[in-house]
């Protein structure tokens, strides 16, 4: 049976869980690697996991490039590209996820797929950002590089809006600013896509005053099954990416659906709380039927 390594973090349970997958499915035991103990030598082309050069797999799945989505994680992912472009099938592509990391990136991609999103203004000039805000009223200022609502601020145009605006400009100084809209029941959707194929949808949904619905916020996981209209938009967003497995995020608004954006490693936890099912062993599956591996 083919040989898998999953690319993921060692505390990280989806990493874990998909890791294990892979062995009980192949065979082999475990094998999780962490990109910050890869070693590229570009000499003699070979990447290096400890002894194991990378190159000599069957396959990789990437399930997190990180701990922190950050630019260094495009560093990583080159490593990646550069085994994928010599022939190691690799999932989902490094170059496609690339386009991904950078929320302004992934934003740029669904609007020219003509997705429907909240709207978004991106600035450097504070003073822009500050008209902005006052047309909006309430906005979310996100940074470019972040999951989990991770380093986002909730402002309200007002008398202090200007000063605060600024503060945040110092530490990110490209601003992503997105309105604030309120999403019905207080809980938004995450529609998740296997090959390509819709998988399943769970909810995140508010448990306390929080402004956004993130676990890490309190928030919980709930099974919902959405319309077709809002899995056909949710295919449409994820098709402009083309992954392997990914997770879309929907929020239902009065002004109608509205796509905050697509993951490129999210779901897993969401599937299995809200679902009852763990996504591992269907996507090692999925690699294995791409690979030819299956006996």
């Amino acid at each position: 049976m083919p040989r898998i390594g999953v690319i993921g973090i060692s505390d990280g349970w989806s990493s874990q869980s998909l890791a294990q997958a892979a062995s009980q499915a192949t065979g082999h035991p475990p094998l999780l690697i962490e990109m910050n103990r890869v070693r590229l030598d570009l000499p003699s082309g070979r990447v290096l996991f400890g002894d194991l050069n990378l190159a000599d797999l069957d396959a990789l799945i990437v399930k997190k490039i990180g701990a922190q989505y950050s630019p260094d994680l495009l560093d990583r992912l080159e490593i990646l590209r550069l085994l994928s472009a010599r022939g190691l099938p690799v999932f989902s592509e490094p170059s496609r996820i690339m386009g991904m990391l950078d929320r302004l990136a992934c934003t740029v991609t669904l609007q020219l797929a003509g997705i429907p999103m909240p709207k978004t203004t991106l600035t450097e000039d504070p003073d822009q950002a500050a008209a902005a805000l006052a047309e909006y009223g309430r906005a979310v200022f996100k940074p470019l590089y972040s999951t989990k609502a991770r380093g986002m601020i909730l402002l309200e145009h007002g008398p202090d809006s200007r000063e605060r605006i600024a503060a945040y400009a110092r530490e990110f100084p490209m601003m992503y600013i997105q309105k604030a809209v309120t999403i019905e029941n207080d809980r938004d959707l995450g529609l998740v896509f296997l090959g390509g194929e819709y998988l399943t949808t769970y909810a995140r949904c508010k448990t306390n005053d929080s402004w956004n619905t993130t676990t890490a916020s309190g928030g919980r996981y709930a099974p919902f099954d959405p319309p077709r209209e809002i899995i056909d938009l949710a295919d449409k967003a994820q098709a402009a990416f083309g992954l392997d497995f990914t997770c879309v995020d929907v929020a239902l608004t009065s002004e109608g659906p509205l796509v905050f954006e697509v993951s490129a490693f999210g779901g897993f936890r969401g599937v299995e709380k809200a679902r009852g099912f763990d996504p591992a062993p269907l996507l090692v599956e999925h690699v294995l039927n791409r690979i030819g591996g299956r006996p």
